[in-house]
């Protein structure tokens, strides 16, 4: 074929796309004309519309459908129960922050929303008093603007028993679940947001098989109780306020087999557990390569420490206000400065592990001294504090018969992948 001719046969289909998008016609038309059950699937095109869903139909945008809301508003509503969205781009919502301009807001139940794509939306995902939805394989992303200008890329509020898997999701303010209860959230990839997910007052929600990196904390629980996070990757949380898992009084918590990584603060608790009849359990983690591993902001018990791999840590525990973590549960852990011997054989070290703190006291004492943290003045202070001490060092953490032997732990967590994680 001349090149001619590849130039006549490419005006000729840009000129069969121009046409079928003229003749497609108003999107909500087509959605207000299908019956209840109906199956609408319109030509290809760019829609400049705002479209409200008030039955229950299948939209399906596999030949090509933009849904363009031409800067203002939310893009999409989806105000029926048990309807399907699917293979729809979703784009250019308002900028208000007050009316939560989104791309697309869900306002009922038993929906299933599947291959989408919201970009350039400043709150990608609303769920607003919306249950039992299942939302797959969408791709979120909010509005070029600063971190803290942006919207949220996923908000739940009074949303329950929702299902969202396998989600693309970057460049966002935070993933928000509020007052929602029995959530699960699989299978996500988070990046490049400030909270990674964000629970507050929300109970029994489910997270597994998640990776979150490169946010500024990866999971933080205000008030939210009896929840489960295993088999996650939480990495790469730096910054001042850097951490991959935080807790604000939060009770009955499970974090198991995660890979916690690369972090400024890899865990961190603030009179958590908060219920006194109630513990924060901590099984079978990769702790590694971060700041601080453990860092309490107050003396404070319930919480129960076993199984995980502490390795390559700055530090691995700190405890503010000049308290300690002797009243937390500390059993069956590994720790890679541990300096004992195991003479009988159980692979247990035959003497406890001890962190005792000599200088580190000031930085942990005042925050103000964290400046000075890791610089010669504090790190010749501490050798010479640890070399002939001129004050009495304060225990930290005692733990009867550690590891000797990193544990074997679950594929999330595999302390092989530590450093390989570190440096992605």
């Amino acid at each position: 074929m001349t090149r001619r001719a590849v130039q006549s046969l490419c005006i000729c289909m840009a000129a069969l796309v121009a046409a079928t998008q003229a003749m497609a016609g108003p999107l909500q038309d087509m959605i207000d004309a299908a019956p209840e059950g109906g199956v609408v699937k319109p030509p290809a095109g760019v829609y400049d519309e705002h479209i409200v869903v008030t039955k229950s139909i299948e939209l399906d945008g596999s030949n090509g459908v933009i849904i363009d809301g031409g800067g203002k508003g939310t893009v999409v509503e989806l105000a029926a129960d048990k309807s399907t969205l699917r293979n729809i781009t979703i784009r250019n919502s308002g900028r208000l922050h007050n009316a939560l301009d989104a791309g697309l807001r869900v306002k009922g139940d038993f929906n299933v929303i599947k291959d989408i794509r919201i970009e350039d939306s400043l709150f990608g995902l609303d769920l607003h008093e919306a249950d039992n939805n299942v939302i797959r394989r969408t791709s979120i992303s909010s509005k070029d603007m600063p971190l803290e200008l942006r919207g949220d890329s996923v908000r739940l509020w009074y949303s329950h028993d929702n299902r969202l898997e396998d989600n693309e999701i970057s460049h966002s303010r935070d993933f928000a679940v509020w007052y929602s209860h029995g959530n699960t959230f699989t299978g996500n990839r988070i990046r490049g947001n400030r909270y990674g997910i964000h629970f507050m007052y929300a109970n029994d929600n489910h997270m597994s098989r998640n990776e979150i990196a490169d946010c500024v904390v990866g999971v933080f629980l205000m008030y939210s109780n009896d929840i489960t996070v295993e088999d996650n990757r939480l990495l790469r949380a730096w910054g001042a306020s850097g951490m991959g898992v935080g807790f604000k009084e939060s009770s009955g918590v499970k974090i198991a087999r995660n890979a916690i990584v690369g972090n400024a603060v890899g865990i961190f608790l603030d009179i958590s557990p908060y219920d006194p009849d109630s513990t924060n359990v901590f099984s079978d983690n990769q702790i590694g390569y971060n700041g601080i591993g453990v860092e309490f902001h107050t003396d404070w018990e319930g919480n129960i420490f076993k199984g995980n791999s502490f390795s390559s840590n700055f530090t691995q525990i700190a405890v503010r206000g000049g308290g300690t973590a002797l009243r937390e549960i500390w059993d069956s852990n590994f720790w890679d400065d541990f300096a004992g011997f195991d003479g009988d054989g159980d692979r247990r070290g035959d003497s406890p592990y001890e962190i005792y703190s000599y200088a580190d006291q000031i930085w942990m004492e005042n925050r103000a001294a964290n400046f000075f943290r890791g610089g010669f003045a504090l790190e010749a202070l501490d050798f010479i504090e640890r070399l002939a001490p001129f004050s009495e060092p304060k225990l930290l953490l005692q733990e009867k018969n550690p590891l000797m032997q990193e544990p074997v732990l679950a594929e999330a967590a595999k302390p092989k992948d530590a450093l390989e994680m570190l440096l992605q």
